[in-house]
């Protein structure tokens, strides 16, 4: 399985914003760290989480469950881009739980852009943040 990885401008531009503004409405209470995120779907939609805390740790919802959920719920099953935008001068990458859910809707080649307020500032595919992982193919193959 692969994935059409070539992100134009705009598409990327597009990824930002509803990123940043997810990461303006996250719920963040007790961290106060602000996490927001954004999937393109193979329609050419863009879908965008933000992170949710809870009292009762750890049953938050980081903000690319959120973004793949809304992907989902609006009829997207193909992740052709992942942008992950938060705070701070460390790269904010996905966890390793968020790694496995971008890996059930995407390819291994998928690129993963990881943004800061300044922007863009670093990118992998998803095979460098999750090498030799297992997917839905492996229990097509059972």
């Amino acid at each position: 399985m692969t994935t059409d990885v070539a992100l134009t401008m705009r598409e990327q531009a597009a990824l930002l914003a509803a990123a940043r503004a997810a990461m303006d409405k996250a719920y963040a209470p007790y961290s106060r760290f602000h996490v927001g995120a954004a999937v393109l779907d193979e329609n050419g939609h863009i879908h965008a989480g933000c992170n949710v805390e809870n009292a009762a740790y750890p049953q938050g919802v980081c903000a690319e469950a959120g973004a793949l959920s809304a992907m989902v719920l609006a009829g997207g099953r193909r992740a052709r881009a992942v942008l992950v935008m938060g705070p701070g001068g460390a790269l904010v990458t996905p966890c390793g739980g968020c790694r496995q859910k971008i890996r059930e809707f995407a390819a291994p080649d998928t690129p993963v852009l990881i943004a800061g307020e300044g922007g863009v500032r670093a990118s992998f595919t998803l095979e460098q943040l999750l090498p030799q992982s297992f997917g839905p193919e492996h229990l097509a193959q059972a």
